[in-house]
């Protein structure tokens, strides 16, 4: 499936590249060039892009894909940009709205389905509170979720390939993050975050370690109630 994500801040960039790494084929949109350049090896197409421009979402072939995300914070921009994908023909658009005005509005324009953040946060801190080891649960369009979670006593000095999600649960590991020791240039004692984002089967769970994984939304979903029995 082709899809095309409009607005590639933490959230449009999670979006994108989830949706590459699970298959799609994914046309990200930006006005920003330093976040093109960021994300250009991990889509299949990265536009720096006016998305309120008719000829340029033309231009690029936003008319055919399956479904457009749209994840700009500015709400005369997304709502501008709404219109405008309606208006070329794409028949399913998931727009990320401020307020209940802009989903009100977003609603009127033609969007879809509507994404509301503060509810899914809100949403997020209860699961977190419930079960802390999940630091991240986020759905997206097409029946995809990513969960970030910190590693376990049952995951600890086992390799990926041991531990064997992908078998187990239906699920990948995409990145792990870690906390290498390190020293600055006065000498201090600190760590330093370094996420993996090709992770290989021999690789090993430490203990502070952070999972990133994918999948369906089901597959997701039922990993997670074992992890948290």
């Amino acid at each position: 499936m082709q899809f095309a994500v409009i607005g590639l801040g933490n959230f449009g960039m999670h979006i994108a590249t989830t949706l590459a790494q699970q298959g799609g084929e994914v046309i990200a949109i930006d006005k920003n060039e330093a976040i093109i350049e960021q994300i250009k090896d991990k889509v299949a197409q990265a536009v720096i892009a006016d998305a309120t421009q008719e000829k340029a979402m033309r231009a690029i072939g936003i008319p055919d894909v399956d479904a457009a995300v749209v994840t700009l914070q500015d709400m005369d921009v997304s709502i501008m940009t709404t219109v405008i994908l309606r208006r070329i023909g794409v028949s399913k658009i998931i727009a990320r709205s401020q307020s209940d005005i802009h989903e009100r509005v977003l609603n009127e324009v033609g969007a879809s389905r509507i994404i509301h953040l503060e509810s899914q946060m809100a949403e997020q801190l209860v699961k977190q509170l419930l079960a802390p080891h999940i630091l991240q649960h986020m759905t997206f369009p097409g029946g995809y979720s990513l969960v970030e979670i910190k590693a376990t006593k049952a995951h600890t000095n086992k390799t990926i390939v041991e531990l064997d999600f992908r078998r187990n649960y239906g699920v990948n590991i995409v990145a792990i993050q870690k906390r290498i020791p390190d020293v600055d240039e006065n000498g201090k004692s600190f760590f330093k975050e370094v996420t993996n984002t090709q992770p290989k089967p021999d690789d090993i769970i430490s203990s502070d370690d952070i999972l990133v994984l994918v999948g369906g939304t089901e597959k997701i979903n039922t990993f997670l109630e074992k992890e948290s029995a």
